[in-house]
């Protein structure tokens, strides 16, 4: 009875003291309840953890969890007298766990998640669409599986995903791409089929695609409603058919990269568009024709590298020959006469006597989807594209 009677005291201590924990004989006082909340989920997460190279994990004893290495506190955006758990950052620590469910979904004030650089496993649990304040999560590099994490496409506050290099496979879904991105790093996964069409503009700033396996054409509606991008990177995937003139809308970009890829026609003249871009890179496809002289000399001033590489062009113009000179244009690779570097003669006979696709309109390369404001004056009348309707 009166073991009973004690427990029963021990209860009700507990209930009236509730940032109070017991483990085992060890009674630890908290700082805030917020703290005393996510202790034992931290506690059940140590140990799952079966790699801890840098013993890290050796901090996480005590009270005091706001020094535990890898946890951040600051006062919640409801509460700016609470303390809490606001960010987690594991990056490069080397931890091993099967998984991070129950982990990082178990944080309600969480802002930031960085976990890059581990080997942690599974796949993402979907209750982190409950982490109201969640605005950066970085999973890259890890060994998480599965499908793309679809609960993020219901977060509005993320402005930052990285899940490159782990081997997620699959679709993408569509949303995703509308969202209040800014950036979103998919790269180096297993995903197939090709790429959504989306019907929303986008904010995303930095977009990288890379070393997947997105088949099918490039998404003119993604080129179209990604008017702020900066950087896009789709190298390394199986994309096919022509290179929309929608990437003349890009802009803002300074950085476009479709290398390694099976994009054939000719290049459109849209590039001209391309304003502020430095880097553009379309290596390792099977475009042919010209190389066209009004890119070459409408982007010249900012160009600092245009790679045409392992493709089967046939011709390039004075202005072309000028960034060839000046070390800006690489057409190594190809079939242009009179150059060094060139494919043989009987490589690029194979090529031409195949059956060729062509783009779906015979004015698709020329058309011109910008004004011309930002070409130079001296630029020859002969240049200027033919305009032709919006499709």
């Amino acid at each position: 009875m009166k073991k009973a009677l004690l427990l029963a005291l021990l209860l009700v201590s507990a209930m009236a003291f509730p940032d109070v924990s017991s483990i085992g004989e060890k009674r630890l006082t908290f700082l805030d309840q917020r703290l005393a909340v996510v202790y034992p989920v931290i506690q059940r997460f140590k140990s799952l953890i079966n790699l801890d190279p840098f013993k890290v994990t050796q901090t996480w004893t005590g009270s005091d969890i706001c020094s535990y290495r890898g946890f951040h506190c600051d006062n919640p955006p409801d509460n700016n007298t609470a303390i809490t758990v606001a960010s987690i950052d594991f990056n490069g620590f080397q931890l091993s766990a099967p998984s991070i469910e129950g982990f990082i979904d178990q944080f309600p004030d969480l802002a930031l998640f960085h976990v890059n650089s581990n080997n942690f496993g599974g796949s993402v649990p979907s209750k982190i669409v409950n982490l109201k304040y969640l605005y950066e999560l970085d999973i890259s590099n890890n060994k998480f599986t599965g499908q793309f994490p679809t609960a993020v496409v219901g977060m509005p506050g993320l402005t930052f995903l990285d899940i490159r290099f782990n081997s997620f496979s699959g679709s993408i879904p569509p949303q995703i791409f509308g969202q209040s991105l800014d950036v979103l790093f998919i790269n180096d996964n297993t995903f197939t089929a090709s790429l959504p069409e989306i019907p929303d503009d986008s904010r995303i700033l930095f977009l990288t695609l890379a070393d997947n396996k997105f088949n099918g054409p490039l998404p003119r509606s993604i080129l179209r409603s990604m008017s702020t991008l900066t950087e896009v990177l789709f190298l390394n995937n199986d994309f096919t058919g022509c290179v929309p003139y929608e990437i003349g809308l890009l802009k803002e970009a300074s950085v476009i990269d479709i290398g390694g890829n099976k994009l054939t026609g000719p290049l459109p003249l849209s590039l001209m568009c391309l304003e502020k871009v430095e880097h553009l890179n379309f290596a390792g496809n099977l475009l042919f024709g010209a190389v066209p002289e009004a890119v070459c000399m409408v982007l010249r001033d900012n160009l600092v590298n245009l790679s045409l590489s392992d493709n089967y062009f046939t011709h390039v113009g004075p202005w072309c020959k000028g960034l060839l000179e000046s070390g800006v244009l690489d057409v190594k690779n190809n079939c242009i006469p009179f150059l060094p570097g060139q494919r043989s003669i009987q490589e690029c006979g194979e090529f031409f006597v195949k059956p060729k696709y062509y783009c779906p309109h015979p004015w698709f390369h020329s058309f011109f989807p910008c004004r011309y404001s930002h070409m130079s004056s001296s630029s020859p009348g002969a240049f200027m594209p033919v305009v032709a309707p919006s499709p």
